[in-house]
């Protein structure tokens, strides 16, 4: 995985037993020869901080960026499945930029509509990660950061068309929140 810390920052660790480092999602830094491939890229430019996801997980396992030739700004979209409360369904290819709501596809959808989410390769309905603390009936579906599916890095999505809450959590951390407020 691949995202800035700030300097000086030390790396959380689960306990000094070596069997307890999840060596698969491990970044190394120096002079090695494996960099895994990011799930989460954060470019810092003149006009403030951008926050990419680089790969997303439905609930069967499945990488949801890039199954489609979308694009925005360059880089593959995310793909969910959408079913409205009346049947239709489609699949709609979201911005992996934090914070752009541009969206592509099956998108001829009342906002304020509840919808169903799923992987569109699985059709499994995406987790529920709880609700959306604003007084709405929305919640948070998850979009997951790695293939281990853990909630502690997790892309949050709501489940109500147009109610435009989403959050990045990255090692049980708000990154879209700290990258937001990333020192100079």
């Amino acid at each position: 995985m691949w995202f800035a810390r700030r300097p000086g920052m030390m790396p959380r660790m689960t306990g000094s037993d070596p069997k307890n480092v999840d060596k698969k999602n491990l970044t190394v830094t120096g002079r090695h020869s494996e960099i895994p491939k990011p799930h989460v890229g954060i470019d810092q430019q003149a006009d403030g901080v951008i926050i990419v996801v680089t790969q997303a997980f439905g609930p069967g396992g499945h990488n949801l960026v890039g199954i489609s030739d979308v694009l925005f700004d360059e880089y593959p979209a995310v793909t969910v499945g959408v079913r409205t409360p009346d049947g239709r369904e489609g699949l709609v290819h979201l911005s992996p930029l934090h914070g752009d709501a541009r969206k592509k596809g099956f998108t001829d959808i009342a906002p304020g509509t509840k919808c169903e989410l799923y992987c569109p390769e699985c059709k499994v309905p995406l987790d529920v990660l709880g609700p959306v603390e604003d007084g709405s009936d929305a919640n948070y579906r998850a979009l997951y950061l790695t293939d281990k599916l853990s909630d502690g890095a997790v892309v949050m999505i709501s489940d109500v068309w147009g109610h435009f809450h989403s959050r990045i959590v990255d090692d049980m951390e708000l990154l879209s929140y700290w990258a937001v407020n990333l020192p100079d």
